[in-house]
């Protein structure tokens, strides 16, 4: 009856690698394996690939941070050729630099049941990226891919822009942590005009600028496509935030915007603000550790009495005090679509925190604030 086994953390080794792909060669009901993190090294993984060859029941795979290496990349790879129920494999923190990459892409040509493929910190660079984006062009089965934080550069994001231009099946990206800069931005944009696949973008500390903003925002003019796009900790400031406050005006298709940690201060709040006048789609906007103060979270407030889209607001962080609080609470008062609302560590005071859940009162679904009183509370729906 056993279903799922999660043995993470545990360092159980090579040898333990050993003892459980036994048991998978004969098992016939466990879909869901976890062994992140026990040190099983490129012989582990051997072990569990060979028992992938038989194994008809797994369906998805954790080895996150285990060392397997270029070589257990290998193996892995060797196992998917034949495998034909595994769907998600996660294989995060592994080492297997570019050769391992290699590796998994050449799988990937062939395979045709992986949707999920997870390669975080694994310092592939952009060869590595080149590899991955070379599987698909004939890849028509994976679905979400993640690249983050291999230092792939600009030239890797060439590589992967180049693939979504004819690949039709990926949907989920994320390339966060991989320092693309303004002209990689450029590439994943050029791209974005053409590709009719990709809803899920993560762009999370690339070190994305003004020029790269705009490129961007002109993407997201004619993309109809994209649904969520995350460009949280790029530095960006006011005029990054116009760039996409632009984009908005237009666009027709985006739900989900993350601008958190950026430096976009009041005025560039106020720019998101004036388009969430006229947008009609946008329904998550998080604008946390922005430094907006009370005077961005009036603007805020004066599109909150307008828009009837957004339904979850992410303000955290922002040094907006009880004044800029009271500004969303007069707002909230109007407003019957914002259902989640999130303000902690703003030193809003007890009263105002107060005037805030009883603005919101049968519309709340999730209240987060930090008060004395109110010390990150979450009001349920009443």
């Amino acid at each position: 009856t056993l279903t799922k086994l999660n043995l993470s953390s545990h360092q159980i080794g090579a040898e333990g690698a050993q003892h459980i792909a036994d048991a998978l060669r004969t098992n016939a009901t466990l879909t869901i394996l976890n062994l992140a993190w026990n040190k099983i090294g490129a012989e582990g993984a051997q072990h569990i690939a060979d028992a992938l060859r038989t194994n008809t029941t797994l369906t998805t795979l954790n080895l996150v941070g285990n060392g397997i290496g270029a070589e257990g990349s290998r193996h892995m790879a060797d196992a998917l050729q034949t495998n034909m129920t595994l769907t998600t494999l996660n294989l995060d923190g592994n080492g297997m630099g570019n050769e391992g990459a290699q590796h998994i892409a050449d799988a990937l040509q062939t395979n045709a049941t992986v949707i999920t493929l997870e390669l975080y910190d694994n310092q592939i660079g952009a060869e590595g990226a080149r590899h991955i984006t070379d599987s698909l062009r004939t890849n028509t089965t994976l679905t979400t891919l993640d690249l983050s934080h291999n230092q792939i550069g600009t030239e890797g994001a060439q590589h992967i822009a180049d693939a979504l231009r004819t690949n039709t099946t990926l949907t989920t990206l994320n390339l966060s942590w991989n320092q693309i800069g303004d002209e990689g931005a450029q590439h994943i944009a050029d791209a974005l005009r053409t590709n009719a696949t990709v809803t899920t973008l993560e762009l999370y500390d690339n070190q994305i600028g003004a020029e790269g903003a705009q490129h961007i925002a002109d993407a997201l003019r004619t993309n109809t496509t994209l649904t969520t796009l995350n460009l949280d900790e790029n530095g960006m400031g006011n005029e990054e935030a116009q760039h996409i406050a632009d984009a908005l005006r237009t666009n027709t298709t985006l739900t989900t915007l993350n601008l958190s940690a950026n430096k976009i201060g009041a005025e560039g709040t106020q720019h998101i603000a004036d388009a969430l006048r006229t947008n009609a789609t946008l329904t998550i906007l998080n604008l946390a550790w922005n430094k907006i103060g009370a005077e961005g979270a009036q603007h805020i407030a004066n599109a909150l009495g307008t828009n009837t889209t957004l339904t979850a607001l992410d303000l955290r962080w922002n040094e907006i005090g009880a004044e800029g609080a009271q500004h969303i609470a007069d707002a909230l008062r109007t407003n019957t679509t914002l259902t989640t609302l999130s303000l902690n560590r703003n030193e809003i005071g007890d009263e105002v925190a107060q005037h805030i859940a009883d603005a919101l009162g049968r519309n709340i679904v999730g209240l987060m604030l930090w008060s004395k009183k109110f010390e990150i509370s979450v009001l349920p729906h009443s």
